[in-house]
């Protein structure tokens, strides 16, 4: 047994850092060192996560924030708070452009060789709902530091659309690692270029050229080739509500605006304007991997991608292990245009690996959303 009080992978000599797998998360909640309000659906565990569910309760602020060492995030919302929501029953609007902080049901009681970092779902992040997990006494946000203990809080704004959400939406993720014991702090397993340069190699991590920068670099598609002529969407600015749980629901044109292919392979990204667009590369994820994505440097451009970032284990992964699956992009511009230019670099991945291969992998279950994806809107929507 792991000082976490997990079990060690099975065929195992020896205790392995790294990404939890759905069967050690399992064993997490099993052992009480995750816990919540109600209890924890078998959908929640995903090979190499845990969806966190929001409570009851929305609380209005006028700005983000963290509580830093001495105070917990209950004691600044009731300095800062400027209404109470009830997200009970049918759940309640949450407006574009206004922050909110929101308990979750979920609460941690992690060992010291054990940590969670937090990110949006893939839908969230295409739906451009910002959100971030605050824990007491935190100075980083989406970050459960080794050996936290406490409740467990996202902070929502949602910056394109209004959005309706309830008790047990689901909006964000954690992910836990496990550390060793005289290095609790490692906050990343990150693989180095020569490492991933290897096992490239050996199994095929994208499908053109292997260009490597901290990680695996992706370039954006914008030649038309992809998505019938189409190279992304464009939210519009005035639309109806969604409802985050509510797939299926909704006309693609009542929300976004298409983007053609232009003959210069060129897109002038509009100051504050939000974009889906796509990689050119097709990915997969090992089995004993798992992937985040993470800026670029700042210099290439000013633009920014709003990362729903995880990649699990499995994702990608065509009928014969071949990279079969685009990152879809999530990108703003900052404050001048911009043009991308067809191929220009716009993100990278970066490789951790598992403590073990979890059981099922993303998309074995028949469950997924994204699995095959190529320019893909979230779930929410008709045909997209």
């Amino acid at each position: 047994m792991s000082e976490a009080g997990l079990p060690e992978p099975a065929g195992a000599g020896e205790r392995r850092e790294g990404v939890l797998s759905s069967r050690q998360i399992a064993a997490l909640v099993e052992a009480g060192l995750v816990n919540a309000s109600a209890p924890l659906g078998p959908d929640q565990i995903q090979p190499a996560s845990l969806d966190l569910r929001l409570g009851a309760k929305a609380f209005r602020v006028r700005a983000s924030f963290l509580p830093g060492r001495d105070r917990t995030v209950g004691e600044l919302l009731r300095e800062l708070k400027s209404d109470e929501i009830s997200l009970e029953g049918d759940g309640a609007v949450l407006e574009r452009g206004c922050f909110y902080v929101v308990p979750l049901m979920e609460r941690l009681a992690l060992p010291k060789d054990l940590s969670g970092a937090a990110n949006p779902k893939s839908s969230t992040g295409r739906l451009d709902i910002f959100t971030r997990l605050i824990t007491d006494r935190g100075e980083r946000f989406d970050l459960a530091e080794p050996g936290y203990e406490g409740p467990l809080f996202a902070e929502v704004s949602p910056r394109s659309f209004s959005v309706r959400a309830r008790a047990g939406s689901r909006l964000n993720q954690l992910r836990f690692r496990q550390h060793d014991p005289l290095a609790p702090q490692q906050t990343s397993f990150a693989l180095s270029d020569a490492e991933l340069a290897t096992i490239h190699a050996r199994a095929k991590l994208v499908d053109g050229p292997l260009n490597l920068r901290d990680g695996v670099v992706l370039r954006v598609d914008l030649s038309g080739e992809l998505h019938a002529g189409v190279v992304g969407y464009r939210a519009q600015k005035h639309t109806d509500v969604i409802d985050v749980d509510r797939v299926g629901g909704y006309s693609v044109g009542d929300f976004w605006d298409v983007l053609p292919a232009r003959a210069d392979r060129r897109l002038i990204l509009d100051p504050g304007d939000f974009y889906i667009l796509a990689s050119q590369e097709r990915l997969c994820i090992p089995a004993d991997l798992a992937a985040e994505m993470a800026p670029m440097d700042a210099a290439i451009g000013e633009f920014r991608v709003h990362y729903a970032g995880f990649f699990d284990p499995g994702f990608g992964a065509g009928a014969q292990g071949e990279p079969a699956s685009r990152a879809v992009l999530e990108v703003r511009s900052r404050e001048v245009p911009f043009i991308l230019e067809d191929g220009q670099f716009i993100g990278r991945l970066v490789y951790e690996p598992m403590a073990e291969p979890p059981r099922a992998l993303y998309g074995a279950a028949g469950l997924s959303n994204y699995q095959g994806q190529g320019l893909k809107l979230s779930k929410h929507f008709v045909g997209a």
